[in-house]
């Protein structure tokens, strides 16, 4: 043997070793993210196949029944801020696993509620563990991986296991929901604890940052938000003309131009202007704020209308979604591999279109309108859009952070989700009550004319994000 083969044999053995020990770390750190991921993405949906149950349950009113989503969103949405500057201030790891405690609390307070306000204040609390929790686990992931391919196999992950959750949630809805709307609640406390373990076993603590949070400007954005949504939906119950609607349409307003005045002056704002510097990431924010208007107003309506209109049960009303699940989980597994070839930008566009294809079809639903005819297709077109869009839109906003960026970044990107999905639930709310009229219990002709109808609201904000994608959106990103 050579000296050559002898430095060899002493060497190859240990070279393994050293380099499996960072992947074994990003593999573990990745897990620990998704599974908060999943569990956002389950929680946020797996009480809608139980809405009409719940209604029944807790005697609430039709427009008191959009606050078991808008609370939850609003609260979420308001605090991401808070949230994701939070991370970056305390540490990512313990803002989390605190984050996923609340929502356990709160989980516990929802299956015991004995009342419509006690469930909605349980589902405000669950917002805000997860406002907390899920803009450090996203940075977690910004900071774990490079910018790059590797960073978009992360991120093709993270939107796959998002997508999945989804009809994961519907369909474990729609089991538990069979059995008892309570268990949609319970069946969070052993996820919720899981996470936590899982966290603090393999996510390690990151470096804290010096400063307070501006507290104030989380509440003035949460307190405008709400005014808002809420002057939204009372509208689809009263009329636009209600004193009730314009006070607390024109309080919103006044809140959050508050709130943005703030942010220009605050030593360390929730919302760091320098993020908007760049074009890209302006117009990346705004298309997840529109692509989550047309999504989360849609799937509300699509959630009862399976129930109500076409008269499926709720174990088989989860399945149903099953088809939006595949679309998306086969275009989010594709678009990490068509970024280095055709940029961020035509995928974004395309996703969006797909959005506007998905709406403009189920205006299209009538009163005799079937699944396999009238909401398989369209639910297949709804899946590959997001699972399109939604990698490159987070490539594109996360590229060129620094890491003391990430958990604001994370917390706004977030945040324009959230309230994305509010908006989109009051305005089709809205719409859908006025083309109902308000009727308690509409014939399925009525519900097939309210959905019809309530998907142009849906259509236009897809349409709108398709233009801010072609050009707003200017660069190409291959090979990143």
């Amino acid at each position: 043997m050579t000296t050559r083969d002898q430095q060899s044999s002493v060497v190859e053995p240990l070279s393994p070793v050293r380099e499996d020990r960072p992947r074994r770390a990003g593999a573990l750190a990745l897990t620990a993210v998704v599974a908060c991921q999943l569990m956002v993405a389950v929680d946020g949906n797996i009480v809608n196949i139980a809405l009409p149950r719940i209604r029944s349950g807790l005697d609430f009113s039709p427009g008191g029944l959009a606050w078991v989503f808008s609370a939850y969103s609003l609260a979420f949405g308001g605090l991401l801020l808070l949230g994701g500057r939070t991370s970056d201030l305390l540490g990512r790891r313990r803002t989390l696993t605190w984050g996923l405690l609340a929502v356990v609390a709160a989980s516990l307070l929802g299956g015991l509620a004995p009342n419509a306000g006690t469930l909605i204040a349980a589902r405000a609390l669950q917002g805000a563990g997860f406002a907390f929790a899920a803009p450090a686990a996203l940075s977690l992931l910004a900071v774990t991986f490079a910018e790059g391919p590797e960073r978009h196999r992360a991120l093709g992950v993270f939107s796959t296991v998002a997508g999945l959750g989804i009809t994961l949630g519907l369909i474990l809805g729609g089991l538990l929901t069979a059995l008892s709307w309570r268990l949609v609640f319970f069946v969070n406390v052993p996820i919720g604890l899981a996470a936590v373990l899982l966290a603090l076993r393999h996510l390690p603590e990151t470096p804290r940052h010096p400063g307070r949070p501006d507290v104030l400007g989380a509440l003035t954005s949460t307190a405008g938000t709400g005014a808002v949504v809420y002057g939204l939906i009372h509208a689809s119950a009263a009329g636009w003309g209600s004193t009730a609607t314009v006070t607390a349409l024109l309080l919103g307003a006044a809140l959050l131009a508050a709130f943005l005045l703030g942010q220009a002056r605050a030593a360390r704002p929730l919302v760091p202007l320098t993020l908007f510097a760049r074009r890209d990431r302006s117009g990346a924010y705004a298309v997840f704020l529109l692509l989550f208007a047309a999504m989360g107003g849609t799937y509300f309506l699509l959630s009862l209308y399976v129930q109500d209109g076409l008269g499926l049960s709720p174990l088989t009303a989860g399945p149903a979604f099953l088809p939006l699940a595949l679309a998306q989980f086969a275009a989010a597994r594709s678009a990490p591999g068509l970024i280095p070839r055709h940029g961020a930008r035509p995928l974004i566009a395309t996703g969006a279109a797909l959005l506007l294809a998905d709406s403009l079809w189920l205006a299209t639903t009538g009163p005799h309108t079937g699944y396999w005819g009238g909401l398989f297709g369209p639910l297949l077109l709804l899946g590959a859009g997001l699972g399109l869009a939604f990698v490159p839109l987070n490539t594109t906003i996360l590229a060129g952070l620094a890491p003391a960026e990430t958990g604001a970044a994370s917390g706004l990107l977030q945040a324009v989700q959230q309230l994305g999905l509010s908006l989109g639930v009051a305005v089709l709310a809205t719409v859908h009550g006025r083309a109902v009229h308000g009727a308690a219990h509409p014939a399925r002709a009525d519900l097939a004319h309210g959905l019809a109808t309530a998907v142009t609201a849906a259509a236009a904000f897809s349409g709108l994000a398709v233009l801010i994608g072609l050009f707003v959106i200017t660069r190409s990103q291959k090979g990143n």
